[in-house]
């Protein structure tokens, strides 16, 4: 996608937002990764209805504005935290939907633990809340830990951070966000949430790893096959069996050494 392509979309995500009345006044942002150490952003004291694509700001990596009109908004560190830990991720979107944030300012328990399939496949295991931190960089720093393993997080007595490849996941993961808060709230008036069964989990986040969700899974060392291993070494063996035989080379080679 251009940049004007981008722009354009940004725009109309920003007001997305607004027309679902999940921000108000000059609540609520979104970015998009231009390319290294530049990204888009929406302007701060301006309302996600008012925002189009020539009123976007690019910042460098630290949130310095670059171009635009206005200024960056002053939870920028939370999405370039995001982008920092998450090199494929490319579009943060952050904002304050009723029923999610009631949730996160009551101490998120109520999504704390998935209770529909789908957002298992959609979200991963668990939705957290990241503990109330001053603005800044106290505000990065307990958001950190939270973003390799996630893809949206309730921001406690604050809102709703998602992200994704693209706008339109990242946007799409925090209606979902909202969508399961509005369940949830159902669900408590009936007599309570009922978390899926553990044994449920495993099948669904195997899905989750098929559709390329999440964190990219880390490629696995290679495995390195001793055929007379040194007597401290300690290497991966492959094969049945192999282990007894390892032991008895490592003898063999440290007897011969003990003669020599």
């Amino acid at each position: 996608m251009n940049e004007r392509a981008l722009r354009e979309s940004l725009a109309e995500i920003a007001r997305r937002l607004h027309a679902r009345g999940w921000v108000a006044n000059h609540d609520g942002n979104v970015t998009a990764r231009l390319g290294p150490g530049r990204t888009l952003a929406t302007p701060t004291a301006t309302s996600k209805a008012a925002v189009t694509a020539d009123r976007l700001l690019v910042v460098d990596g630290e949130g310095n504005k670059l171009s635009g009109e206005g200024k960056p908004f002053s939870e920028i560190g939370l999405h370039l935290t995001v982008y920092r830990n998450r090199p494929e991720v490319n579009a943060v979107a952050h904002a304050h939907p009723p029923a999610a944030t009631g949730i996160a300012c009551a101490g998120g328990r109520q999504l704390e633990r998935p209770f529909i399939a789908e957002a298992v496949v959609s979200l991963g295991p668990t939705l957290p809340t990241v503990p109330f931190a001053a603005p800044g960089a106290a505000a990065c720093a307990a958001l950190a830990p939270f973003v390799a393993g996630h893809d949206a997080v309730l921001l406690g007595n604050h809102g709703i951070l998602a992200w994704g490849a693209d706008l339109e996941q990242a946007y799409l993961r925090l209606e979902l966000v909202e969508h399961l808060a509005q369940i949830a709230l159902q669900a408590e008036r009936a007599g309570g949430v009922q978390p899926l069964p553990e044994s449920a989990l495993a099948a669904l986040l195997e899905a989750r790893g098929k559709a390329g969700l999440g964190t990219p899974a880390p490629k696995p060392p290679k495995a390195v096959v001793a055929c007379a291993p040194s007597p401290d070494a300690s290497v991966p063996i492959v094969g049945a069996g192999t282990a007894d035989l390892a032991g008895i080379i490592r003898e063999e080679l440290a007897r011969a050494l003990r003669k020599s």
